[in-house]
């Protein structure tokens, strides 16, 4: 089934949200005019604290950013990139990666590309519009839900 924007929006942030709590977090939906911040994120005990970027799209592995993503990092934000199949019976795929590591790399990736000859060896102009791309990225800088885990419970 396919998504509209909006659905698949909200579908990545609930996805998100039951897979914290799943692993004994609480995890709060902020509205949806909350500008960086999508899920807050708490143990039980209150004493670790932490925010969630999500970012959602539908049976692709490439995901549309702005510029701002270069400096909007922090020590506590994640960013939680999910990949919805379009078959109801498929779970969805998740990648997560520290803000500061998403920040360097797609900064880093950007002045790579604009440094490139495009289409018939044109200049590239440039642009607010980034993209993540997991395949552009170590595998030790992206992590699944157990080193998410690890790390906040460090």
């Amino acid at each position: 089934m396919k998504l509209n924007k909006q659905l698949s929006g909200i579908a990545g942030e609930y996805y998100v949200a039951a897979e914290l709590s799943r692993r004994g977090y609480l995890a709060a939906i902020t509205l949806r005019n909350s500008d960086g911040v999508d899920i807050l994120v708490s143990n039980i005990d209150g004493d670790k604290l932490f925010s969630i970027q999500v970012k959602s799209t539908q049976n692709k592995r490439k995901w549309i950013l702005s510029k701002k993503v270069e400096a909007e990092f922090s020590e506590k934000k994640y960013f939680v990139f999910v990949n919805i199949p379009a078959d109801i019976n498929l779970q969805p795929e998740f990648i997560i990666v520290h803000s500061k590591v998403l920040a360097d790399n797609i900064y880093n990736g950007h002045r790579d590309w604009l440094s490139k000859p495009g289409k018939n060896e044109k200049i590239r102009n440039d642009s607010t519009v980034r993209q993540f791309d997991p395949r552009y990225f170590q595998p030790l800088e992206l992590l699944n839900w157990d080193k998410l885990i690890a790390k906040i419970d460090e």
